[in-house]
């Protein structure tokens, strides 16, 4: 073999060497996009989820398909996320999933899903009371009567205002991260409250029968 074709030999080995990791990034890259078509535990974690909240009504069966996709629009819409229909790594972090399927508990977006939700419910509050509203949301997650992960209990169907009054999209305040850091790391200053609301504001008759706590700034805590 002349000295040229073992260059050229040579040459396509490693176009076709590259090619394949260039592939195989491209796999990688894709691997935590879930779309239709889509099929596996994420899959059925994120039907069970969508499910538990009122956007899925059909069989949780891990097969992404048109309803799931539909139910997967309907929430990215109701919480100010790219309508896609396709569930990437904002629409996980959203749902609370990591992408080998699970709760992310503990993960960079449980901290940024709870320091929205801080920001959006007590901006302005003595930053023990941020820390109070996080506490609460974290105290919900090990109650029975609440989801138990942090997006399940912050997207939970009318359980917050902010996400119905545009207040959870606006941005989020810094002293928001720190509270959420602190609720994360086991700071309580709510005494274990799973209930919170400002008297001022209040329009359910319900909340006022809750055993009080204590006040916050305010929030009232309760039981």
């Amino acid at each position: 073999m002349s000295a040229d074709r073992k260059k050229l030999v040579l040459l396509v080995a490693v176009l076709f060497a590259v090619n394949i990791f260039i592939i195989a990034l491209a796999q990688e890259a894709a691997a935590d996009l879930y779309k239709r078509g889509s099929a596996g535990d994420v899959v059925r974690e994120v039907q069970t989820r969508l499910k538990n909240w009122g956007y899925y009504t059909a069989e949780v069966d891990g097969v992404y398909g048109s309803r799931t996709e539909e139910a997967v629009r309907r929430f990215q819409r109701q919480n100010g996320l790219s309508v896609d229909g396709q569930v990437g790594d904002q629409t996980l972090a959203a749902l609370g999933i990591s992408p080998t399927g699970g709760s992310g508990g503990g993960s960079n977006g449980d901290l940024d899903l709870l320091a929205r939700l801080i920001s959006a419910e007590a901006r302005g509050e003595p930053y023990i009371g941020q820390v109070a509203v996080g506490a609460v949301v974290l105290n919900r997650v090990e109650h029975p009567s609440f989801p138990n992960s942090i997006s399940g209990v912050i997207y939970q169907p009318g359980a917050f205002s902010c996400l119905d009054d545009g207040q959870f999209d606006q941005p989020v305040a810094e002293s928001a991260y720190r509270a959420a850091q602190e609720a994360l790391n086991g700071y309580d200053p709510s005494y274990g409250a799973i209930y919170y609301f400002n008297p001022v504001t209040a329009t359910s008759k319900w909340i006022w029968s809750r055993p009080l706590i204590v006040e916050i700034g305010k929030h009232r805590f309760c039981a």
